[in-house]
């Protein structure tokens, strides 16, 4: 946001210089990136008046101009394409110094005497337009001094404000938050009400209602377009770097600027019956007033007619029903618009305009009717006609209500560490424009229809405090001695999983929180995500649903990098609506309670097996990389047997013959494998190997108790087994066990062969029987029983046959 200084302080005064001003701001939480003079240094500049202009004699391109500066008449050879009779312009006279450090002095231009310039407003530093001379009204007075006659000097100050404080994208916002900011008070705004002169009826149509819940339009007719717009309006346009075109386009860019609502106007003559507020069709194109045309979707919303759309809402208007200099009668625009409506539409488009920058950031839904009222007084006393009423549609349901907020005098204290006066908190809160009510303990506080980001009591405390001013906030030490840290052997520490995970070659990531809803959707993760009411950009524009998504960018992202092996983990948040696993509940209550929050840990990995080396030959990573790296994690709370692995009801990222979901006493609680080739292809990936699993189940971790040393030795017995190539690892694995629970001690898979001697369908395990008993040595007798327990125990389970 740029803007005039002069300006803001015609809306409030204080008592302080620029600095002062501008180090206020940026301590209060408005950043300022720049201050700019403006027309600091224009002594001997005056308003002049070319009486007569003739083409230099000996040059094609400069022309040689008698001027008259009020107190008599000088030559000056100009080289500008605008100069020419009965224009008025700034002349630099002889011995005055230009802001960019140039005397001017007399000179010679190819043998003709010049006493003086004709300046550019660029040259004077106050307009970035450098194309010809700075044209002044016909009514400007010759001879005056042009500081005078420009309200100068003046200094151009920008804020970088955050996308939360929407409200200080006008100059009515602004003052407020200075009057706060130095206890001062701000210049009421109260546009007048202009009555209607003529009838002017519209039918408005809002078809989008819950997208745009208020619009307002009037006409005004019978306006005189050859207007000049007033130098003082001119003036505060270009202090905040936007260009004066003419009397309608300046008017709604003022308004704009002054209130923070953006405004539109069309030549009525161009609109074909009502006005329709829609969503686009698919294939519907429209040109825009910038000529390009923009290819639209159902995602946008449209400004219509009865017969076709005359504007992208909140963005753009159209160049077809655009104000010309043949105009008599505009149509003037004031809406309303939800941010999310607009929230990316431009860059969609790829715009930047100042209307969807305060709209996707939110502007004040009381503001529409006072801005055409204003726009409607200003238009009149510079370009006439006759108004129309005020025509209005709106769904009152789909406006929000500020909510009333406790705020207490103990929380104040508890957060800031100080005690702040009634009085000085009553202050700062009024002059933010909020209402207060007195209680016992506190206040109840309702903040201004324009203040979206106020939605809890540390919003308030912090309002409080930046307005009190950080500086004013003592720096201590928190008092008393830190409590003893206290290590729970029942939890793992997450520095074991991290450095289990580094001794294998990962490396840990943090990735934003935020993600883009078309990226959840290509992963099929976006039913139950929760979407940001004012989020940084359309990109982030919901909270992540699971930590792979964004962890496979950064890994697209390495690749992209000449990086052919990448092993990237995370541990963090996860969010999901509340009530997402029960469809039964309304979407209503799930909407308003909080999101719920899970802690992951994720992993990604892609490239080789081993780092290059020469000890192994080389081969690529594969399931079974990925999920002993997992299953190295899971041994280290050690309760191994505990968890299990499950190739059934996959999610539909994985690929569906090399994933299986991750048990914990046989409930899911992550999954692991390759991401599914159809994901990788949209995603432009090689094969990607993930894991995500709950970290607070990972953590949970069996207390270690001492056992005695067995007694007695150990039988181990080796047998291979013929089963069908269907039948999984971990079900053998369970049959085993369950039919040899007193001797069997340890249970070893060494080898699992596929190929000639064996069937079609068909694979061979060979399985390590490791026998034991606390009580007596094993005999032979003892582990063949064994053995032939374990072999008819899978040959009844899984036609089992043992192979000799």
């Amino acid at each position: 946001m740029k803007f005039s200084e002069n300006w803001l302080r015609s809306l409030v005064d204080i008592r302080a210089d620029s600095d002062t001003l501008a180090r206020r701001l940026t301590m209060s939480g408005l950043e300022v990136a720049e201050v700019a003079p403006i027309g600091g240094s224009l002594d001997d500049v005056v308003v002049a008046r070319i009486v007569a202009c003739a083409p230099h004699p000996d040059a094609a391109k400069l022309r040689v101009c008698r001027v008259d500066t009020g107190t008599g008449e000088v030559q000056i050879v100009c080289g500008a394409p605008n100069a020419r009779e009965d224009v008025l312009a700034p002349l630099a006279m002889v011995g005055a110094k230009l802001p960019n450090g140039t005397t001017i002095e007399p000179t010679k231009l190819r043998g003709v005497e010049s006493q003086g310039m004709l300046c550019s407003g660029k040259e004077l530093g106050v307009d970035a337009d450098a194309s010809g001379l700075m044209e002044l009204p016909a009514d400007a007075p010759v001879g005056k001094p042009l500081a005078d006659y420009l309200r100068l000097p003046d200094t151009a100050i920008e804020v970088e404000l955050t996308p939360n404080r929407g409200d200080c994208l006008g100059m009515l916002g602004l003052a407020d938050e200075v009057a706060a900011e130095f206890g001062a008070r701000a210049q009421p705004f109260q546009p007048l009400q202009i009555p209607a002169a003529i009838s002017a009826p519209r039918e408005i149509r809002l078809e989008a209602g819950a997208d745009c819940p208020r619009y307002l339009g009037r006409a005004v007719r019978g306006i005189d377009m050859t207007a000049r717009t007033p130098v003082w309006i001119a003036q505060r346009l270009r202090a905040a770097g936007v260009k004066p075109i003419n009397a309608v386009v300046d008017v709604t860019n003022y308004v704009m600027l002054e209130t923070g609502q953006p405004l539109h106007a069309f030549d009525e003559a161009k609109i074909g019956g009502a006005i329709v507020v829609r969503h686009a069709r698919n294939g519907e194109t429209l040109k825009l007033l910038d000529e390009s045309d923009a290819s639209l979707d159902p995602s946008f919303l449209v400004i219509a007619d009865d017969a076709r759309a005359l504007a992208v809402a909140g963005v753009m208007g159209g160049f077809d029903s655009r104000v010309t200099d043949s105009t008599q009668d505009v149509f003037l625009e004031a809406a309303h618009f939800v941010p999310a409506a607009i929230m990316g539409r431009a860059r969609k488009l790829g715009l930047t305009t100042d209307a969807a920058h305060r709209f996707e950031r939110g502007v004040d839904p009381e503001l529409p009717r006072a801005a055409i009222e204003r726009a409607t007084a200003l238009l009149m006393e510079i370009a006439g006609g006759q108004p129309g009423e005020v025509v209005e549609s709106m769904t009152p349901q789909h406006l929000g209500q500020p909510a009333t907020i406790l705020l207490r005098r103990a929380r104040i204290a508890r957060v800031l560490g100080i005690a702040i006066d009634d009085a000085e908190v009553e202050r700062i809160l009024t002059a933010l424009g909020m209402q207060l009510a007195e209680r016992g303990d506190g206040w109840l506080v309702t903040p201004p229809s324009r203040r979206f980001d106020i939605e809890r009591e540390e919003d308030l405390i912090e309002e409080v405090a930046r307005i009190h001013g950080y500086d004013a906030i003592p720096a201590r030490l928190p008092a008393g001695a830190p409590p003893a840290p206290h290590e729970d052997e029942s939890v793992l520490p997450v520095s074991a999983l991290t450095a289990s995970l580094a001794a294998r070659d990962y490396h840990e990531a943090i990735c934003y929180a935020f993600v883009d809803p078309r990226l959840l959707q290509t992963w099929q993760l976006e039913a139950d995500a929760v979407p940001l009411a004012n989020p940084l950009s359309a990109e982030m524009a919901v909270m992540r649903t699971s930590l792979l998504p964004g962890l496979v960018e950064a890994l697209k992202r390495n690749r992209n990098r000449q990086q052919t092996r990448v092993r990237l983990f995370e541990t963090g948040v996860v969010f999901a609506k509340q009530g997402a696993g029960s469809r039964e509940q309304g979407k209503a209550e799930a909407g308003k309670a909080a999101p719920a929050e899970t802690v992951m840990l994720a992993a990604v990995a892609c490239g080789g097996a081993h780092a290059e080396q020469w000890g192994e030959p080389k081969r690529a990573l594969d399931f079974f990389d990925i999920k002993g790296d997992l299953e190295a994690l899971l041994a280290l709370p050690g309760s191994a047997a505990r968890w299990s692995f499950d190739a059934h009801d996959l999610p539909g990222w994985l690929h569906p013959g090399r994933g299986a979901r991750v048990l914990r006493d046989g409930v899911a609680v992550g999954a692991v494998g390759v991401l599914h080739p159809l994901l990788q292809r949209q995603l432009e990936l090689p094969e990607t190997n993930v894991f995500e699993v709950r970290l607070d189940v990972l953590r949970q971790r069996d207390i270690v108790t001492a056992k005695r040393l067995p007694h007695f030795p150990s039988i181990r017995r080796d047998i291979a087994v013929e089963v069908d190539d269907a039948v999984e690892w971990a079900a053998v694995a369970a049959a085993i066990q369950s039919g040899l629970p007193a001797m069997l001690h340890e249970l070893v898979l060494f080898d699992c062969f596929r190929g000639p001697g064996l069937g079609l369908g068909r694979k061979s395990l060979a399985i390590g029987l490791i026998l034991q008993d606390s009580s007596r040595t094993l005999t032979d007798q003892d582990a063949d029983r064994c053995v032939v327990d374990a072999v008819a125990r899978l040959e009844s389970e899984f036609g089992a046959r043992l192979r000799k």
